[in-house]
């Protein structure tokens, strides 16, 4: 499959989904002309990492009603997405990989880091017994999303909780095969991979970004959810894209427009201790599950977010950090019943 004669990420993006839906995703999104002027048959990291965070984007959208929504009328403004981060969430048990797969974030830093993200801060979210990190692309820091990789530590919760988690995680597989290694390794060591090899190793790596444990029993899941409403969300959701961000230029005039034309957005604004970064974001759709007793039910699903960040003076760079009190805040969109 030749890609020379389109930009390396449409075509990636492309072979991956579909012509229609590739130019789809494409086009809801401001991609940096940098990133879309990489042609050839080699694939760098910077154009694989793109590529995927499309995906993701789509993906999202597919599942996130309210926030499809708000991208066709965005872009019936004649305005893309800015695409800033999308979010994960993961769990750590006491000790040693979660059945079969990584424990915590190292199930995506295996991913992240090969492709040039570098881990820039760490966010304590102790309220919600969780650990947030975020990670920026070395290459292009403004340009890529980012990723806020958050990871809920069972040993910091009571035995019983502890026992659940171990029981209804345990079942997890790892999704990562030997090609799409080889491909994450090759990057690793500094090198390009051939387009073909791109395309083959993409769908294995998207496919991380789901659940990958068996159905919860749903008194387990009543458990988990009785003491976090977020290990409740992983039970169900897993390592799904938790939600996507448009980089907004007033994020307070957006929420007041969003409100006013009675969509379920978030009531307070999040504004960051410097008061450069501000977020807020769209309540998560319900989605429907369906538990080890075979019955469906309806439990909160992903969403979409917005933010707004201005210069740091420091640096005359814009500031892309977050914020432990906007994350917790933000983390409220998933509460069973919000």
């Amino acid at each position: 499959m030749s890609n020379e004669n389109m930009p390396v990420i449409a075509a990636l993006t492309k072979a991956v989904l579909g012509d229609m839906d590739g130019q789809k995703a494409l086009d809801a999104l401001h991609i940096a002309p940098a990133l879309l002027a990489e042609r050839g048959p080699a694939v760098s990291r910077a154009a694989f990492a793109m590529a995927m965070n499309v995906s993701l984007f789509d993906n999202l959208l597919r599942r996130v009603p309210s926030g499809a929504a708000y991208v066709a009328d965005t872009l019936a403004q004649d305005r893309r997405i800015s695409f800033d981060h999308g979010a994960l969430r993961t769990i750590r048990l006491p000790e040693g990989p979660t059945g079969a797969l990584p424990g915590g974030e190292d199930a995506f830093t295996r991913i992240f880091v090969p492709l040039g993200y570098r881990m820039a801060t760490v966010y304590p979210l102790d309220r919600l017994k969780m650990t947030g990190r975020a990670y920026t692309h070395a290459d292009h820091p403004d340009a890529i999303p980012q990723f806020f990789l958050s990871e809920l530590h069972v040993d910091r919760f009571d035995a019983d909780f502890a026992h659940t988690a171990a029981r209804v995680f345990g079942t997890s597989r790892d999704p990562l095969d030997a090609q799409a290694m080889a491909v994450l390794d090759d990057y690793a060591a500094g090198r390009s991979v051939s387009f073909d090899d791109a395309v083959a190793a993409l769908p294995t790596i998207l496919s991380a970004f789901d659940r990958q444990h068996d159905a919860p029993d749903f008194a387990d899941y009543q458990l988990l959810l009785s003491r976090s409403n977020e290990a409740a969300w992983i039970a169900t959701e897993g390592n799904a894209f938790n939600h996507a961000t448009d980089r907004v230029a007033d994020v307070t005039a957006l929420a007041d427009c969003l409100r006013a034309a009675d969509h379920p957005i978030k009531q307070r604004l999040e504004i960051s201790a410097t008061g450069r970064v501000r977020q807020t974001a769209l309540r998560a759709d319900s989605v429907e599950r369906r538990f080890a007793d075979g019955q469906v039910r309806a439990v909160p699903g992903s969403f979409f977010e917005f933010i707004s960040r201005d210069i740091d003076p420091a640096t005359g760079q814009l500031d892309l950090a977050f914020d432990t009190g906007n994350a917790t805040g933000i983390f409220a969109m998933t509460r069973a019943g919000a």
